[in-house]
């Protein structure tokens, strides 16, 4: 008896005393960061095809809040939501609030374009002495992958969770058979969207094919850093790490010049307002209604994943920055937005109310025997990847977009 009192004396004495040590340790402790929560994914239903198959969205959501939806039809990120200077959240992409509108009226907002992003120039291109003919829907041209490209087609997509090493994200695969769109080779590709606690949303992509095939593979989101729908992005800062880019014909396909940047109005290598030279009497810009157009970014030997562009928008301090392993980017101005569209919460989208930075390689590549060749081999793996970094700042102007 008295062996059991006295060790219950102990153990209430030793539990008070750790009672204090808690207690001076909180009210002496200064105030920490709040604690964030952990990085998470969930999968829901999006409504459905005309066919009646199920559409899922998958939202990601890091520890700092960014808060990304994406699809498994198109691949389409319909919404990106990132914090501004004072951290207030604000999607920073066009899009549509339900799937009516991504099946119905859609310029590509925010979907995986291909089996080739950009323009080939009327369709047909020659490939060891056999020449194939494509899907025709940009005037005489095809664009990014024809009637039915990457952007309009299911994906099969698996989620994963790496929150514990402060990633989640999902991998769409999906396989294009022989003669799709006219291109040969049956093509196996894989895209996987990670979005990480150090607020970067990273894009792989990878393919395989049976048979020799143009591949160039994209993602097509509507920037307007201000907020969708919060109007015209010419205020915009824009920088482009590009000493040269390819000026294009009356049908916006590449003449096949690599054209220095010097004293024109594609020289972006020092940050700029979108619509500066946007209006200028260059036939360039006249020929595209203001900047459609690729860059030829800048690359030393060896280097692999390199800084293509930044973005800017003074009003909220947000910016974007764009890093890449391919040789181009496609920087479009919003030229051919309308009016017509009403995007998310019946907001008109009006001419320059978003801008593209795809990363890609040159429109038009497979005819054009100078540009970097974008022909995929059964013997070779497609790879590729672009990062999309996130971040505000308080006040000042935007560094250049260089590697120097």
């Amino acid at each position: 008896m008295v062996r059991a009192a006295v060790r219950t004396t102990r153990l209430a004495t030793a539990a008070l005393l750790l009672l204090g040590q808690l207690s001076c340790t909180k009210a002496d402790r200064t105030p920490d960061a709040p604690i964030k929560p952990p990085a998470r994914i969930n999968r829901t239903p999006f409504g459905n095809l005309l066919s009646g198959q199920e559409v899922s969205m998958f939202t990601l959501i890091n520890t700092n809040g960014i808060e990304l939806h994406v699809m498994d039809y198109g691949g389409i990120i319909t919404s990106l939501k990132t914090p501004d200077r004072h951290g207030v959240l604000a999607d920073i992409v066009l899009g549509y609030d339900n799937i009516t509108g991504y099946l119905t009226n859609s310029p590509y907002f925010g979907a995986i374009v291909g089996r080739y992003a950009n323009r080939i120039a009327t369709g047909r291109f020659a490939l060891d002495g056999k020449t194939y003919t494509l899907a025709v829907n940009n005037g005489r041209n095809s664009l990014h992958g024809g009637l039915v490209g990457f952007d309009k087609v299911m994906w099969h997509a698996e989620s994963f969770d790496s929150s514990s090493s402060g990633r989640v994200g999902v991998v769409f695969s999906y396989i294009s058979v022989d003669g799709e769109e006219g291109y040969p080779g049956t093509l196996r590709a894989m895209v996987t969207y990670t979005l990480t606690d150090t607020d970067e949303l990273v894009i792989d992509y990878r393919a395989t094919t049976d048979k020799a095939t143009p591949v160039n593979l994209s993602q097509h989101s509507y920037f307007n850093l201000a907020g969708a729908g919060s109007g015209s992005i010419i205020n915009q800062v824009i920088s482009i790490n590009a000493d040269k880019y390819t000026p294009v014909d009356s049908s916006l396909i590449p003449t096949g010049v690599l054209q220095p940047v010097d004293s024109t109005p594609f020289d972006l290598r020092t940050p700029v307002g979108i619509g500066v030279h946007i209006n200028e009497q260059d036939r360039q810009l006249k020929i595209a209604g203001g900047y459609d157009h690729n860059f030829v970014l800048n690359r030393a030997p060896g280097d692999s994943v390199v800084l293509a562009a930044r973005a800017f928008d003074p009003g909220t301090g947000r910016v974007l920055e764009v890093s890449t392993t391919e040789p181009g980017l496609q920087f479009y101005s919003g030229n051919f937005l309308d009016a017509s569209i009403r995007g998310k919460d019946n907001i008109v989208y009006a001419r320059r109310s978003g801008f593209c930075l795809e990363t890609q390689h040159f429109p038009d590549s497979p005819n054009q025997k100078a540009f970097p060749s974008a022909i995929l081999r059964p013997s070779t793996e497609y790879r590729s990847r672009t990062v999309y970094s996130f971040r505000a700042q308080e006040s000042g102007t935007l560094s250049a977009a260089t590697t120097k």
